[in-house]
């Protein structure tokens, strides 16, 4: 068994501490995230910002993205609320790291965890980010350049000179994105390799566990179950309600309102169609039509009335004066 253990995949071993750690911190982290966008303290580019929040959750960004940022001019976002979130992820991926390391030791390499395993891990974990998260993000940039540049010179050759625009463009896409995705993720497993292999040399030099297997079973769960619960419990309630009333607090001032000329029309919401009530309404217009309809033929009438006797009025007028000649 102690050679199993000793012989485990460093990748194994990076993955099986690094991923119970990214979730274990990651809610955290976001909600001091959205407490600091809120605050309008840090503002990200569009087509990176989710990917810089989730690579901020790991451990071995703490130094490296700083590092992409200003050494290799690659700008991710500005505000002060960046730095500040880093300073908080600090104690965070701490915590986080020590309570994964510790059950992980028990569990997979059954050594005793050594004090301090936390902030060992953390800045071992850190140190590895900030030499080969630069690199990665160098060789990474070349090899998509260059595939990008190789996809179009072969989309210009005759062969391809009658492909819709939308096939091209997914051609091309498919061709340099391929490409890049398995050298990112050939990268990605080297570093995790390099971090299992530091976890694992920790552990070499630790001491082996003397108790039984079910002492062992218990201090792992036992582990999981804080000291006191009562306080943890209120603690969290309480930092809850805080980044709450935080984010709620600072959320409206930062809202983005339409610019008086941009606005537009109120639009009335139209009333609820009625039938019964737009049948009485249609009888009574046609009541009333028919008034009228029976006025206009009345003057009508009286007026062709009046007209003929004034026509028999010019004609009694004409013969009169000849009958008295």
């Amino acid at each position: 068994m102690s050679d199993e253990r000793d012989s485990m995949s460093p990748t194994k071993v990076g993955l099986g501490v690094l991923w119970p750690a990214f979730w274990t911190a990651l809610p955290i982290k976001l909600a001091f995230a959205v407490v600091f966008l809120a605050m309008d303290l840090m503002q990200f580019e569009g087509r990176i910002g989710l990917a810089f929040l989730m690579v901020l959750a790991s451990p071995v960004t703490v130094f490296a993205l700083p590092i992409i940022t200003m050494g290799l001019e690659s700008h991710i976002g500005e505000g002060a609320g960046i730095g500040l979130l880093f300073l908080l992820a600090i104690p965070i991926d701490m915590w986080a790291l020590s309570v994964v390391g510790r059950t992980y030791f028990l569990e997979k390499f059954r050594k005793e965890p050594p004090e301090g395993l936390g902030l060992t891990l953390w800045w071992k974990c850190a140190v590895v980010g900030a030499i080969f998260l630069p690199l990665l993000w160098l060789i990474v940039g070349t090899v998509t350049s260059a595939a990008i540049s190789m996809a179009h010179s072969l989309l210009d050759l005759e062969l391809f000179h009658g492909l819709p625009v939308a096939e091209r463009i997914g051609l091309e896409l498919s061709l340099w994105g391929s490409v890049s995705l398995v050298v990112l993720i050939v990268l990605l497993l080297i570093g995790v390799s390099l971090v299992g292999r530091i976890i694992r040399s920790t552990a070499q030099a630790a001491l082996p566990l003397s108790d039984s297997y079910q002492n062992v079973v218990k201090r792992w769960d036992m582990m999981r179950v804080p000291a006191d619960q009562g306080l943890m419990l209120t603690a969290l309630t309480l930092g809850g309600v805080v980044l709450s009333f935080m984010f709620w607090a600072a959320l409206p001032v930062t809202t983005p309102h339409p610019h008086e000329c941009c606005r537009k029309p109120e639009a009335k919401a139209e009333p609820p169609f009625r039938p019964i009530e737009a049948l009485n309404k249609d009888e009574k217009i046609i009541a009333q039509l028919e008034l009228q309809i029976d006025a206009l033929e009345k003057q009508k009438a009286e007026a062709e009335k009046d007209k003929g006797k004034k026509k028999k009025a010019a004609a009694s007028e004409a013969t009169a004066p000849a009958a008295k000649k």
